[in-house]
């Protein structure tokens, strides 16, 4: 199965996290990574290579921070703008669908706790109920949905949090890869 890793992180050379979370799934075989910021700085997307690219793979990852509970803002671009009606969805036509079947899988990082991430908690909503609206994108394109890896606490640039977000990035990583294999 060939596998996209879509990284959206709007200054990935200050992450802890995301950028070894990327760096430890380089060498990983039917894996291609492509970073949005690298190659969109202008968020002047390229919706042809986009969309030929998304065509040659079986699954397709979107790696990012929650940021403001939601993807960064050039992942939101890419999806308005790549995803279109005539490729991705159709009201009529279900050749339009050219995404069907494919699978779609979430790998986030947050800053906050998990606690803080529920009903009582301090952002009242689970970080799953904040992800629902990219379940819904793949399931309007007529993508599976194969769910979401979240990592909490990912404070790594705090030296006393250092050790133990290093083993979340590991655990991380390895979920990734048991996924991708």
């Amino acid at each position: 199965m060939k596998n996209l890793l879509i990284l959206a992180h709007p200054s990935l050379n200050q992450s802890f996290s995301n950028k070894k979370i990327v760096d430890g799934l380089r060498s990983t075989p039917n894996l291609k990574i492509k970073d949005l910021y690298a190659e969109y700085p202008n968020f002047n997307i390229n919706v042809e290579k986009e969309q030929a690219d998304l065509l040659l793979h079986d699954r397709i990852i979107f790696q990012f921070p929650l940021y403001w509970y939601s993807t960064p803002a050039l992942l939101k671009e890419w999806q308005d703008v790549v995803l279109t009606y005539g490729f991705a969805y159709s009201f009529t036509n279900s050749e339009d669908y050219k995404l069907k079947g494919k699978k779609l899988m979430l790998s986030v990082t947050a800053l906050g706790s998990m606690d803080a991430y529920q009903t009582s908690g301090k952002n009242r909503f689970t970080t799953e109920e904040l992800l629902r609206p990219l379940a819904q994108m793949a399931y309007y394109c007529k993508m599976d949905f194969e769910g979401s890896i979240v990592s909490h606490e990912m404070f790594g640039q705090v030296p006393e949090r250092r050790q133990e977000v290093e083993r979340k990035i590991v655990e991380h990583i390895e979920k990734l890869k048991k996924v991708i294999a």
